[in-house]
């Protein structure tokens, strides 16, 4: 039988909610910092060793449903060639941005062989899960064609946002040709062995629908449909995204990512029918005292099991730098608990031979 998380990215029946974090690989760790503290971050996701190490750390510290892959959303562009690094509290800084046809001309294409590393490290990782499944992911052609046009990170996305309005068939060409690098990357995560995949569009939110939908819908899309054959659970989010949560849940993820400044409620309104949600607790939340924080999490716990869909529990953004790493492990725990107190119950009042509410939806692939 499939893993729960992969049951409940897929709408299917679970007898609890399944949870994993975003950015739960590193960052609050104080076996993370001692392990990255003489290995660069570009470095560190492109050495095997370091790579399974890193993604296996919460794991055990936390007991989570799944692991992410320890990576970076601009590895693939490295691997393609690109001069790219990140800089300790700027972030990806690009040599050579791309803001012509020419700049686009001189882009590498991303060839799977240049990624062998990236399949030695999935495939280290897989073997040491066994059943808990490996999440792979790529960041999507929008938020990594911002730092390619911007040279780094922004603000405002100002040169990112002129190009999209003024020269609409660059901008296009750009995140096509970002789109089935995204795609090969996954792709690699896949065929060696992880188990669902996440696409992370985390600059969306500072689009319009309007523009997101003319502009970067159908290139999210694609990535989606590339990858379609491997019939595994996808995911999609992106950071203050509750306007975009029609059009991007039309990107073809069989889950759609919420932050925490949506209402689990609002976005079943807003999402495909069947499709299950993910989120959403304020990463700032885990900061707050225990008495507090359990009755936050038991909340969302029973708004996910309210939706038609499945729900797989995580934050609505990434775990913080600062976070106390004992505190996700309780979380997980209470998570278990709660769900299944409430599944148990569900099932016990609910008529003979029918499906207790929030035990499962409808299957989501599309």
């Amino acid at each position: 039988m499939a893993s729960t998380l992969v049951r409940a990215a897929l709408s299917q029946p679970v007898d609890h909610t399944p949870v994993w974090f975003m950015r739960q690989a590193g960052r609050s760790l104080p076996e993370y910092r001692e392990l990255r503290k003489d290995n660069a971050m570009l470095e560190a996701c492109r050495t095997p060793d370091l790579v399974t190490e890193i993604t296996l750390q919460p794991v055990r510290r936390h007991g989570v449903d799944a692991a992410i892959f320890f990576s970076d959303i601009v590895v693939p562009l490295q691997a393609a060639g690109v001069d790219v690094v990140i800089e300790p509290g700027v972030g990806p800084v690009i040599a050579h941005p791309v803001r012509t046809r020419a700049d686009l001309d001189r882009l590498p294409e991303l060839e799977p062989e240049a990624l062998a590393d990236i399949a030695e490290s999935v495939t280290r990782i897989v073997a040491e899960l066994g059943e808990t499944p490996l999440i792979g992911f790529a960041g999507a052609p929008f938020t990594v064609a911002s730092y390619l046009i911007e040279g780094g990170p922004s603000r405002n996305h100002e040169k990112t946002k002129a190009m999209m309005l003024g020269d609409p068939g660059l901008f296009s060409a750009i995140l096509a040709e970002l789109g089935r690098m995204s795609a090969t990357f996954i792709d690699v995560q896949l065929s060696a062995g992880a188990r669902a995949f996440q696409l992370f569009d985390s600059w969306a939110g500072y689009l319009s629908p309007q523009d997101y939908r003319a502009s970067v819908l159908p290139h999210s899309q694609a990535v989606f449909a590339a990858l379609g054959h491997h019939e595994v659970p996808s995911f999609h989010f992106g950071v203050q995204t509750g306007e975009l949560l029609a059009p991007m849940s039309e990107a073809g993820s069989t889950v759609m990512g919420v932050d925490f400044r949506v209402d689990l409620a609002d976005a079943t309104a807003r999402v495909q029918p069947g499709q299950a949600l993910q989120g959403n607790l304020d990463p700032a939340m885990l900061f707050a005292p225990w008495e507090v924080l359990r009755p936050r999490v038991e909340q969302i716990v029973r708004a996910g099991l309210d939706h038609p869909g499945g729900h797989v529990f995580n934050l609505g953004h990434g775990v913080l730098p600062a976070t106390d790493p004992a505190v996700p492990g309780l979380v997980v725990e209470e998570v278990h608990r709660v769900s299944r107190e409430i599944l148990a119950e569900r099932a016990a009042q609910a008529p003979s031979g029918e499906q207790a509410p929030g035990a499962a939806g409808t299957d989501a692939r599309r």
